[in-house]
């Protein structure tokens, strides 16, 4: 095709360090010589929406608010289409513009989802509707490429199968019998994608102006070309009469080497725009300057250095050679890059650089008019800096949007979608009626009661059985214990009532994809409206709520052709078709602060520049595995590889770097892994090094340093003492158990935080298997069993004994996590004690089970019970004695029991001794015995307290004796509740360790 050669004043660039909507907007204005009229005539096109809004301000500003007629802006790719039909009708009377729709995105994917899956199908291969949905997304990006390249799927018999492993082979035939299919669609549609709906408006706007050039001044300026029709667009407007394209940032003074390699290079900056001016039939040296575009001298400085840093690879070895004149070695940098305004923050780690950059824009706003901005791919290092800022109460929002399934509905509304997935379990179901929108009708402080009482009666512990009959059945128990929780009960099954129209649906292999989202959407709705708003007043409003609103509309609409769906595949395919919507403020919170993705950012300037997260991966971003293309595929089917768009990235990041101060920053370790610097970064460093310059010169220290300051405390640290409350005397406790004895001996705190502090601990939501529960429900089947046979075994013991165990787990074993776990071990324990049963019972006269006792100590006046509940006790026929501790968990050493440090048994036999239990009467105890019920492998074993030779008179008198002592201590108002005071003896776990803080003082050095 050949090009008419363009005028010579038709092609100017603005240096990539001059703002380039300020210098557009400047030389304008003089053009009309500030007539507030004469610019209306001018029509300007610009690369996107927020170019025209930036350009808008920017005129306003340079007229201090005095009114104009402004030019008319137009965004590249979005055509007025009723100006091109009124073009279109003056230019032949009767024509139409007659271009067809274009498909909406979420509709298009939905159907591209039903092609891949009847694809898959024909092929014998399942494929969940998510992954369909997903792979759909793919494939659209993969048209849209195709139709922006002006491509054909045609192309598809030039890839080789041969040539390919067997995958990508299949991927190609899948490939082919997808899109044999799809123009079909469209045509039946009468509907188009939207890249090739945007070629056809670019390439009639072309044509139209072509035919027809407007006389006023046209001007097609901050666009790369990178999208073929938007380069011919802008090579006809290079040819009207009035016409002039401004180019960004276009390398001046290259040679004829330079833009070979940069043609030859997609990773280069210039590559896109040389590309360009190939396709105008310019030479990069016939480019103009704009006028009236001086660029700061430390600024072109600068950017004569990154041009420098960034030159094509084949370039690079000139950085060595002697007698050059380079940009680097015109550069006396003097610390903190001053000379050329650059500076670079490597910080420890991405809180760190949230917190530097948090910093900067707070610095820079202390400073009259000053505009600061961060610009990152790194939607989660934006997310970090805004809310560091909050710091200062400063709002600040990011323009590149959050995704909507991160905001208040969108969160909502995807809690709402998985909660059948297991059986309305308490820690979705809590996450979902916790949420903010949540109020089920009613006042949203009354909700929130009646969620805590029903979370701390029958939602922790163990998961119920599935579904709300399971939580009924949960909360029974609470309700009989305490009446009063009996309204949680109604009000369970309002909300039980409100979702059922969604559950009801949960577990159909089959149901329409538009009567899910209904359901979806009305149990949504029932559970958003309090008492005095509906639920779509409050779920729907706000700019989320009306992007949520928006997806569901057309979600609903794209779902009426879409076939049944397996209703637990739903809550995937919303996440994934969620995926890529984004919720952007319509309006800034902050008139001097910004945080802006690179795409955001062209065209942009502002006084302090923060280019945030390059790190290689993050800046320039990976191009992710493409499904359906390999890098090979892709070059022979004629797509751009995917150094264009790390190229496209470049000349961002060189762009950006145009402000009048720049502030480079990285994290060098993510996620606790190290980072790698973007390349951008390693070629300045090599760069600097080749000049013979310090590239630690451009670091600023001093940033790092505040920034670490600024969460440390003044002076020294200060470690925290061991707690050690000394409460009166007379609120100390004067009964404990025998169990509760060990516990004051190892963690004394814990017997203050229990008794006179009154703390309880709450059980964990969802729990596991806990030993506590599984040993308090086996020790009351065994129990049972003793109560019922002291003294023989019945014919049938083992079914006995069974149905003693169901007895006692009771409701527990509609739990899965009980059923599954605890169920098994019980009966393997089951076996092992009726074989030890059997071989003890000739020795035993009677066995006695949770036998209850207490004995009175007076210790110096201060009155002492001392209680205890022994698992069993067994009167020997020889006269004597012995008591036996079941235990499910770990069993206390000899040396413990010895020391006093366990002193449960030998205590229980120092009761006996003194008649401490009335049932048994003043007795000798001879042997002391735990039980271990592990239910594993073994199920059980037998070790004697203290030892095998231990003697349980002595313990039960050593046991007494420490007890008294004990009491008396305590008994003294100066004694403290230390927390773990011989921290070898310290318990393995305890309830209130987080309370007493162990961790801290522990660790700085705590006494012993």
């Amino acid at each position: 095709m050949t090009h008419p050669i363009l005028p010579p004043d038709r092609i100017f660039s603005i240096p990539a360090g001059v703002p380039f909507l300020d210098a557009l907007a400047r030389r304008l204005l003089i053009e009309t010589h500030d007539d507030p009229l004469a610019l209306g005539r001018y029509r300007v096109l610009l690369p996107t929406r927020r170019a025209c809004r930036a350009l808008q301000e920017t005129f306003l500003r340079l007229r201090e608010g005095r009114p104009l007629l402004l030019p008319q802006l137009t965004p590249l790719g979005d055509i007025d289409e009723e100006e091109l039909a009124l073009a279109a009708e003056a230019e032949e009377p009767g024509a139409a513009l007659d271009l067809p729709p274009a498909l909406p995105s979420l509709m298009r994917q939905l159907m591209l989802a039903r092609l891949v899956s009847r694809a898959a199908a024909a092929r014998s291969e399942s494929m969940s509707a998510d992954r369909a949905a997903s792979l759909a997304g793919e494939l659209a990006r993969l048209v849209d490429q195709v139709a922006t390249e002006r491509l054909s799927f045609e192309r598809l018999a030039e890839i080789v199968p041969g040539e390919l492993a067997r995958h990508w082979q299949l991927t190609v035939e899948f490939l082919e019998i997808v899109t044999r299919f799809w123009p079909k669609i469209e045509k039946q549609a009468g509907a188009v994608g939207a890249a090739e709906r945007r070629n056809l408006l670019l390439e009639r706007q072309a044509e139209l102006w072509l035919k027809s050039p407007p006389q006023d001044p046209v001007i097609a300026a901050g666009s790369t070309g990178s999208i073929p029709a938007t380069a011919d667009l802008i090579a006809a407007v290079a040819q009207l009469p009035q016409g002039r394209v401004v180019l960004p940032g276009l390398a001046a003074g290259g040679n004829a080497e330079f833009w070979q390699k940069v043609e030859a290079d997609p990773s280069h900056p210039q590559h896109g725009l040389r590309l360009l001016l190939q396709r105008l039939d310019v030479a990069p040296t016939s480019v103009l300057p704009w006028p009236d575009a001086p660029a700061h001298p430390a600024v072109a400085r600068r950017q004569a250095f990154l041009t420098e840093a960034l030159a094509p690879a084949d370039l690079t070895h000139l950085w060595s050679r002697p007698n050059r004149d380079a940009a680097a070695d015109r550069i006396a940098l003097k610390g903190e890059g001053h000379e050329i305004s650059l500076t670079r923050l490597d910080c420890p780690g991405l809180s760190e650089e949230a917190l530097t950059i948090a910093l900067l824009m707070r610095d820079a706003i202390e400073k009259k008019g000053q505009r600061a901005a961060l610009v990152t791919p790194d939607r989660s290092l934006a997310r970090r800096v805004a809310s560091e800022l909050k710091r200062w109460s400063i709002e600040i929002d990011d323009s590149a949007g959050t995704d909507l399934g991160q905001t208040p509905p969108g969160s909502f509304l995807r809690l709402v979608a998985g909660l059948p997935l297991d059986g309305v379990a308490p820690v979705p179901l809590l996450s979902l009626l916790k949420h903010p929108l949540a109020a089920g009708g009613e006042a949203t402080a009354g909700f929130r009661a009646k969620l805590r009482a029903l979370e701390r009666a029958a939602l922790r512990g163990p998961r119920p059985a599935p579904g709300f009959a399971g939580l009924q059945a949960a909360l029974a128990p609470a309700i009989e214990r305490y009446p009063e929780l009996a309204i949680l009960s109604s009000w369970l099954d309002r909300i039980a009532d409100a979702a059922a129209p969604y559950l009801d649906l949960a577990d159909s292999k089959r149901v329409p994809l538009e009567e899910l989202i209904r359901a979806h959407l009305t149990v949504a709705e029932a559970l958003v409206a309090s008492d005095s708003e509906t639920g779509a007043s409050r779920l729907w409003r706000g700019d989320a709520g009306e992007a949520a609103a928006s997806f569901f509309t057309e979600f609903l609409a794209a779902s009426k052709e879409h076939e049944p769906i397996a209703a637990p595949e739903y809550p995937a395919l919303l996440d994934a078709l969620m995926a890529a919507q984004r919720v952007r403020p319509r309006y800034g919170r902050h008139p001097r602060l910004f945080v802006w993705g690179p795409l955001e950012a062209r065209l942009q300037q502002v006084d302090l520049m923060i280019l945030g997260g390059l790190n290689e991966g993050t800046w320039p971003v990976t191009p992710s595995p493409d499904p359906w293309m390999s890098r090979p595929m892709r070059e022979a089917f004629g797509l751009p590889p995917a150094e264009r768009r790390i190229g496209l990235s470049a000349h961002d990041f060189q762009q950006a770097c145009g402000a009048a101060r720049v502030v480079l920053t990285r994290a060098r370790k993510v996620d606790g892994a190290p980072s790698v610097p973007s390349r951008w970064l390693t070629r300045i460093d090599a760069l600097m090094k080749a000049a013979g310059q310090d590239p630690a010169l451009l670091q600023a220290p001093q940033w790092l340093a505040w920034a670490a300051a600024w969460d440390r405390p003044e002076g020294p640290p200060q470690p925290i003492a061991r707690p050690s409350p000394r409460p009166p005397v007379e609120v100390r406790p004067h009964q404990l158990s025998v169990t509760e004895i060990e516990t004051w001996k190892r963690d004394p705190y814990a017997i203050y935080a229990r008794h006179i502090l009154r703390l309880r601990p709450m059980e964990p939501i969802d729990a596991a298997a806990e030993a506590a529960e599984r040993g308090t429900i086996i020790h009351r089947a065994l129990d049972a069993f003793i109560r019922a046979y002291p003294d023989r075994l019945p014919a049938n013991a083992h079914d006995a004994l069974m149905r003693f165990g169901r007895e006692a787990f009771g409701g527990w074993l509609d739990r899965p996590a009980v059923w599954a776990f605890w169920w098994p071990r019980f009966e393997r324990i089951a076996g092992w004690f009726l074989e030890q049963r059997a071989e003890e019972l000739p020795a035993i006269l009677q066995s006695l089970t949770e036998l209850r006792g207490k004995i009175e100590i007076d210790a110096g006046g201060f009155a002492f019970t001392l209680t205890a509940k022994a698992d069993r006790i067994d009167r020997l026929r020889d006269g004597s004695t012995a008591i036996i501790d079941y235990k499910t968990g770990a069993l206390p050493s000899a040396k413990m029991v010895k020391q006093g440090y366990a002193p449960q048994l030998p205590l229980e036999a120092a009761m006996a001794a003194l008649g401490g239990f009335p049932d048994l009467g003043q007795t000798v105890v001879t042997r002391l015995d735990y039980w271990r019920l592990s239910g594993g492998d073994p199920p059980g074993h037998i070790e004697g307290a203290g030892g095998r030779d231990a003697d349980a008179v002595a313990l039960a008198e050593d046991a007494l004796a420490g007890l008294m002592r004990l009491v008396v201590t305590f008994a003294n108002e100066a004694t403290p509740y230390d927390s773990e005071p011989h921290p070898a003896y310290a318990p393995h776990y305890s309830d209130y360790g987080h309370l007493a803080r162990i961790a801290e003082w522990s660790a700085a050095g705590g006494e012993e």
